[in-house]
């Protein structure tokens, strides 16, 4: 039998309100030491609590039967006044009473176990706690309601399907069954296997969306970066001077553009340089290039076309900086917009322009296969497996069996369904207290 387990599921400190969840088969039991009997659940009840005579707060006390909790068990909110000493003497109650404080993410732990969720709308209630934008929210509200794990499903529906007609072949190779049974596996896995290659191929869509997509400003020495940096930013975030190299190390902002989160980043001029100092800055600047969804090229007037040229990639932006004191050349094969940071020219066409690519590559009407790196292994396992399995078919029925298992056990991995105590401490470990 499982423990009893509380937590504090509103901030921690002083505020209007503070909830304690309980969740476990003592949680009747606590309710009655604290005097709050055992109110009609799903009702908010007006409560005294106390213990051991000593009174701890007039509370709202929330009562839920298993299974139809958000755990599956008999669990309880605490409405209390929100000031510190009345959660610590509540607190201090239900370890009194035998109650133990839960670790990250245990409450939602035991929803997956008691089968009130699979592993992957576990994993987006953790992804809609943490979203700081209309897109992250969506994408996790979208997951939790079961999208994410209904498209999995449907691609281990696809395999199992293919796996029953290779396994009829396989054992009853004697009875009434239609010859060369196996054969139909064929058009099914080269089906499958365009849908698990359109998955992976999606540029990352759901995992960029969730930890945010990364724009990166390159350029050479003075060209204007972190003054534009500073005007994305709406604040004096980057050390501006007239001397070249001030910027030597990376800085990053996070900001929202178009519903979308995204990681800006200034980073030092590309040039050649003797200092060690800067030439570690120019090395870092250029990984962070290397690594970005997008690079805004910074060029002010008469600037060359330089060392940015190296790490400018198709589709990314050029600027044409400090406009107020007249053009820089653009560069042919990118489009190009004039800016000017001391002015204001520009810029709202710029933030137009940026919320428009992040709208063409971060939208889309398909809900993203993958939202996190452990979605991308696994279906890649699964894709391994079912081309192995594919190219199997042609030599016997026998051969492609396992792979196709091997193939329908990674996508389980995914939702929870089979071997998960591998994976259930990394997923979990993320959750705040009381989650």
């Amino acid at each position: 039998m499982m423990d009893t387990i509380f937590a504090l599921a509103t901030p921690p400190g002083r505020g209007a309100i503070a909830v304690i969840r309980m969740s476990g088969p003592d949680t009747n039991r606590a309710l009655d030491a604290l005097g709050a009997g055992r109110p009609t659940p799903r009702l908010a009840t007006l409560k005294a609590l106390s213990h051991q005579g000593d009174r701890i707060d007039q509370a709202l006390v929330l009562r839920f039967v298993g299974p139809q909790s958000y755990t599956g068990e008999d669990s309880a909110e605490l409405h209390l006044h929100g000031g510190r000493a009345i959660v610590e003497a509540a607190t201090a109650a239900l370890i009194a009473i035998g109650i133990r404080p839960a670790e990250p993410g245990e409450f939602t732990r035991r929803a997956f176990q008691n089968g009130r969720m699979d592993l992957a709308q576990a994993e987006a209630v953790a992804d809609l706690i943490d979203a700081e934008t209309q897109a992250q929210a969506h994408q996790a509200l979208g997951q939790l309601a079961g999208a994410l794990s209904a498209t999995y499903a449907g691609f281990r529906r696809d395999l199992l399907q293919a796996l029953a007609l290779v396994e009829a072949e396989i054992d009853f190779p004697d009875e009434d069954v239609p010859d060369h049974l196996a054969s139909n596996a064929g058009p099914i896995l080269d089906r499958l296997l365009g849908d698990l290659d359109r998955a992976l191929a999606d540029g990352q869509r759901g995992e960029r969306v969730r930890d945010g997509y990364r724009i990166v400003l390159i350029g050479e020495t003075n060209a204007g970066k972190s003054s534009l940096f500073n005007a994305l930013v709406e604040r004096e975030a980057a050390i501006v001077t007239p001397v070249a190299g001030t910027t030597r190390d990376v800085l990053d902002a996070q900001l929202v553009i178009g519903g979308y989160a995204v990681t800006l980043s200034d980073t030092a001029g590309l040039r050649p340089t003797d200092d060690p100092v800067e030439a570690e800055g120019v090395r870092r600047a250029q990984v962070r290039a290397a690594e970005a969804e997008l690079r805004l090229w910074v060029r002010a007037p008469g600037d060359p076309e330089g060392a940015a040229a190296d790490h400018a990639q198709p589709g990314d932006l050029v600027i044409l900086s400090k406009a107020d004191r007249g053009l820089a050349a653009s560069v042919e094969g990118f489009e190009s917009l004039a800016v000017s940071p001391l002015t204001g020219q520009g810029l709202s066409q710029l933030h137009d322009w940026i919320a428009a690519r992040l709208a063409r590559d971060l939208a889309g009407s398909d809900f993203p296969a993958v939202t996190r790196e452990r979605h991308r292994r696994r279906l890649s396992e699964a894709r391994d497996a079912v081309a192995a399995a594919r190219s199997a078919l042609s030599v016997g029925p026998e051969m492609a069996g396992d792979d196709l298992r091997r193939a329908a056990q990674a996508l389980a991995r995914v939702t929870g369904a089979i071997d998960v105590e591998d994976v259930l401490g990394e997923v979990f470990s993320t959750f705040c207290i009381g989650k």
